[in-house]
């Protein structure tokens, strides 16, 4: 899931662009009014109309190529219940973030709250790992490759940000404060390479153990992966909103 971190950045982001004045922005964005009656539609169909976009990057939204989007890295310690793991994920490559269908967009702006609902489809992941620890009493440990499919997957994010006073510029900025998430995935295959140094026979026993049980795993780091990707996400937000005051996001 560390895909929907960058892709919900994008969609918070798009969000506040496509309301800034025309003279500001590409002139592929699509113009929603800040009171629109209609506002969730007219950004929904915005984001729509810029996926063919996605893959190669906006440079003009500072939005990186998406396919593969690249993580430099993720690192997840969980240590409560039956899963006790430090591992450590480098050089990630997801494939099919951009094939998300945005179901809905609901933003509230007397809040400063956005809630996304998305759908994808699958997700393709690949990844330098090093892991160590235990996995419902058994003990997994081994460094290599990760490769891991994903599909059906449904995601709820309720974005809350605040409004703020810039020290440099005295105009009014918005960051991101809170990001929650939760998502469903339908089901799930990975492979770890090179598990307990290379034994063959105890590396493919974990990761048939690991698929026949996912579900067991995936709920139980379900906690840290959240803080992962609302830590990814409030940083890639936040340097781009610190750079234009609400009433150039959102124009009164």
């Amino acid at each position: 899931m560390h895909s929907s971190a960058n892709i919900f950045a994008f969609l918070l982001i798009i969000v506040g662009f496509i309301t800034v004045r025309a003279r500001n922005i590409p002139p592929f964005l699509k113009i929603c009014h800040r009171n629109d009656p209609n506002l969730n539609e007219c950004v929904k169909q915005s984001v729509n109309s810029l996926r063919p976009y996605l893959k190669t990057g906006i440079p003009a939204l500072q939005i990186p190529p998406c396919e593969p989007l690249r993580v430099p890295q993720i690192e997840i310690s969980q240590a409560v219940g039956p899963i006790s793991i430090t591992s450590t994920y480098t050089d990630i490559e997801v494939q099919g973030g951009t094939n998300f269908t945005l179901k809905s967009v609901k933003i509230d702006i007397d809040k400063d709250r956005v809630r996304l609902k998305l759908y994808l489809p699958r997700l393709e992941m690949i990844a330098r790992y090093n892991m160590n620890g235990r996995i419902m009493l058994l003990p997994i440990t081994g460094n290599g490759l990760a490769r891991g499919n994903f599909t059906d997957i449904e995601v709820i994010a309720t974005v809350q940000g605040e409004r703020y006073q810039s020290q440099k510029t005295g105009e009014i900025h918005y960051r991101v404060v809170d990001f929650y998430v939760d998502f469903d995935v339908g089901n799930a295959n990975i492979y770890l390479d090179n598990l307990f140094n290379g034994d063959g026979t105890l590396s493919n026993a974990m990761n048939l153990f690991l698929n026949d049980n996912w579900k067991v795993v995936a709920a139980e780091i379900k906690p840290a992966l959240e803080n992962t990707v609302s830590d990814i996400f409030k940083t890639f937000s936040n340097k781009i909103y610190s750079k234009f005051p609400l009433d150039t996001l959102l124009p009164p």
